[in-house]
């Protein structure tokens, strides 16, 4: 199947359906939004604001709502008066829980169908527990049910020349679990951000905490290594007496895309998560979902005697959504 083969499969889910849009503004929501725009019935895109997003998100994400003339309602949540500050392993879990228990009520106060999401089939190969929301609670993902990859959904965003806010993760992310995010550091970092994609010109910039020092993160090294630009992230990022300023030589890539180490007719992939065997087995069981793949609850998953590389590939992106991880 073709990418274009995959989009049209997106439209005729969301065709002529009142739907409400997870809505971000980052590459995978706009995408849901731009085509929705098209084809479904008035829909509306709700965006969380929990006030640890990256500075002028809300923003962003009403532009591009805007431009896509979309009905646009923003939700305020302050996340600084819950437990996620906290930062323990689970954050990411607990944000969706509660980001999602208000986008049902706003949903259904529009007389929406069901709520749509982003999801795409490489996050399901991502670290992230708050998928598993989307499960307990109906959210679609039209992504997964296409097949399309992180990689598809940039290259059919360029293509098309459709505008998405590259900065639309968390800031909680930007600090090792069981850090306590505090406004003054979430504001600290997201200066650093912007300073340094001010003077390097890289579109995407993430500086992590760890410990006593910061990791930064962009998405074009050739833009940062320059003595002097350099010498001026080091400078300012050092002006609170931080022991160490470190640069992250692998450059952050949003378009992921899923590749098997296939020798033989056989693959092994490790996913970064413990799989639920139960659940997983329910799943597949429920539509009917036969596969010769092993599954071990330890996230590896392998396979043997197949004729070709696409055929195993095909196999595992076919499971792949109905692998449920445990937390």
């Amino acid at each position: 199947m073709n990418l274009q083969e995959k989009i049209s499969n997106v439209k005729n889910f969301i065709k002529d359906k009142k739907i409400a849009i997870s809505f971000s503004g980052g590459a995978d929501s706009t995408l849901i939004a731009y085509l929705a725009a098209q084809v479904s019935d008035n829909p509306i895109a709700i965006t969380v604001d929990n006030k640890i997003m990256p500075e002028g998100f809300v923003e962003n994400a009403k532009e591009i709502a805007g431009e896509f003339g979309l009905k646009h309602i923003i939700i305020d949540i302050d996340f600084f008066k819950s437990d996620i500050i906290l930062n323990n392993p689970n954050r990411c879990f607990l944000c969706r829980k509660s980001m999602y228990e208000e986008i049902k009520k706003v949903a259904s106060e529009n007389g929406c169908e069901f709520i749509v999401d982003g999801t795409n089939l490489s996050d399901l190969i991502q670290d992230r527990p708050g998928i598993l929301i989307n499960y307990e609670n109906n959210i679609q993902s039209p992504f997964v049910k296409a097949q399309l990859t992180s990689e598809e959904i940039h290259n059919y965003l360029d293509e098309n020349n459709i505008p998405y806010s590259k900065s639309t993760t968390c800031m909680a992310t930007r600090l090792p679990f069981k850090t306590e995010v505090t406004k003054e550091e979430i504001s600290k970092i997201d200066s650093y951000e912007k300073f340094i994609k001010e003077v390097s010109g890289c579109d995407v910039v993430k500086v992590r905490k760890y410990y006593d020092s910061y990791v930064c993160e962009v998405d074009d090294l050739d833009k940062i290594t320059g003595t002097n630009t350099l010498k001026q992230i080091y400078d300012k990022l050092n002006e609170r007496s931080n022991n160490k300023v470190l640069l992250n030589l692998s450059s952050i890539k949003d378009n992921e895309r899923i590749i098997l180490e296939y020798n033989e007719g056989a693959f092994q992939y490790k996913l970064p998560y413990n799989i639920n065997l139960e659940n997983t087995k329910k799943e597949l069981e429920k539509d009917n979902i036969n596969t010769k793949l092993e599954i071990k609850k330890n996230g590896i998953v392998k396979g043997n005697n197949f004729n070709s590389y696409n055929q195993a590939i095909n196999e595992f992106i076919k499971i792949l959504p109905y692998i449920r991880r445990t937390i």
